[in-house]
């Protein structure tokens, strides 16, 4: 994995103001409420070089994908500028931008040597006429030009919001091909756009549920390659699977990272009966953390490690619970009409993604840590298996259509139940993984 430099250009600040009127520090405040789309413009961003000009116009046009893809930013055309801006140093026009009006405004510079690209940007509030932050460089290769856009993207989603990026992280999922009833499916990595895919194993097995560690160098999935479901770890990158061995004659799958990253809790079938287990990593010690008649699996620690939240069915139907990480005695969370399952905690450690099977229907929904605020973001015929991003902001999951020739696709939501759209992968894609931001 490339590796980026990165040095301050001047210096770095993150703006904290909410948005004001046009007299006000620039800032979108998100909310539950209904938000109209900050106008922003990202002129192309300015070659310092003649090997530049592609890098340059390539990489604003991620940039600018990259915000209008949140569905809280709106991008002006360029046939609609006023002022071209052929100089990173110039002043900038202000007056011109305000005549079209973009609240927000990025300009930037790409210079290449040889192998080496340099990116240098700023981010104006147009209105106040000042800089939010000062301006950041980065250095990388020219093969890494995508990773750079989306580095800057982050940081103006950052100065503007208030809060973390997420451009600049990968996706773990199961690619999809061929016919319903003979589907072929390989553990594949993309750019959380879609882009830059790369297939981690063939089909000659199934595979499901790959999960990213907390760091984004490994991947845990449930693997039918030895003819039941069994728990492999392989490192991203240099994929050479590695068996997490359980008991003789038990099955074991739905593995997911500690926080900390040195064990996993994860479901093991053993005599017809379903538990989660805990296993230390590097020793491959397992303890047994629930010993019920019900099948339960589907476990998400919380952020902090203290907690699992879990999907059993035993109070008749599936529901969400949580209990210690430790195992021991475990509270019910979701009391709404339906079947639950599919829980994942959120990275801020205030929600609970979920799946829900009601009426016909399945929904991705969040909730409450306790089970209270329960809503539903979507509907249709099969939506299931919610991850969330590194910022808590966007949910992806998988998408099923019905019939016989039913196929699998990603999609992502935003909490608040707006931006529903479409996550293109070169074939059908199931069992998204979020990771976390790259280094």
């Amino acid at each position: 994995m490339m590796k980026l430099l990165t040095s301050l250009f001047v210096g770095l600040t993150l703006m904290s103001a909410p948005v004001y009127a046009q007299n006000g520090p620039l800032r979108l405040e998100l909310d539950e409420g209904i938000i109209e789309p900050l106008p922003f413009a990202v002129p192309d961003f300015v070659p310092d070089s003649p090997a530049a000009a592609q890098f340059a116009q390539d990489i604003s046009r991620v940039v600018a994908a990259d915000l209008t893809g949140t569905g809280l930013f709106r991008e002006i055309s360029s046939d609609a500028f006023i002022s071209r801006v052929s100089s990173f140093e110039a002043p900038v026009q202000f007056a011109d931008w305000k005549a079209i009006n973009a609240d927000a405004l990025v300009t930037g510079a790409v210079n290449v040597s040889g192998q080496k690209l340099t990116v240098r940007f700023r981010v104006w509030d147009v209105f106040s006429g000042q800089e939010l932050g000062n301006g950041l460089q980065l250095a990388g290769t020219t093969e890494g030009w995508r990773r750079m856009a989306h580095k800057v993207a982050d940081q103006v989603y950052s100065r503007i919001t208030g809060e973390g990026g997420y451009f600049d992280s990968r996706v773990a999922f199961v690619s999809e091909s061929g016919p319903k009833d003979q589907r072929l499916k390989r553990l594949a990595i993309m750019d959380y756009d879609g882009a830059n895919v790369q297939y981690m194993t063939d089909s000659a097995a199934i595979v499901l549920a790959p999960r990213f560690s907390p760091t984004g160098d490994r991947l845990l999935y449930t693997s039918y390659e030895s003819g039941s479901p069994r728990i492999y770890v392989t490192e991203v990158g240099r994929p050479k699977p590695r068996e997490l061995k359980t008991q003789d004659g038990t099955m074991s799958f739905s593995p997911r990272f500690s926080p900390d990253g040195r064990s996993i809790v994860y479901s093991l079938i053993q005599g017809g009966n379903t538990d989660l287990w805990k296993m230390d990593i590097a020793s491959g010690q397992s303890t047994r953390l629930t010993n019920t008649p019900a099948i339960e699996t589907a476990p998400s620690y919380s952020p902090d490690g203290s907690r699992i939240v879990f999907e059993s069915d035993r109070s008749g139907t599936p529901q969400l619970y949580v209990m210690a990480a430790n195992g021991g005695e475990a509270t019910r969370i979701s009391f709404g009409a339906g079947r639950y399952g599919t829980p994942v905690w959120s990275p801020r450690g205030d929600l609970i993604a979920f799946t829900k099977q009601n009426q016909g229907r399945f929904h991705i929904g969040v909730m409450r840590i306790d089970g209270s605020e329960e809503r539903l973001l979507t509907a249709s015929f099969l939506d299931e298996g919610p991850t969330w991003s590194p910022n808590g902001r966007v949910i992806m999951f998988t998408r099923e259509t019905q019939g016989a020739s039913g196929r699998a696709s990603l999609y992502s939501v935003d909490i608040s139940g707006r931006n529903l759209r479409p996550v293109r992968t070169p074939d059908g894609g199931s069992d998204p993984s979020w990771g976390p931001l790259q280094n």
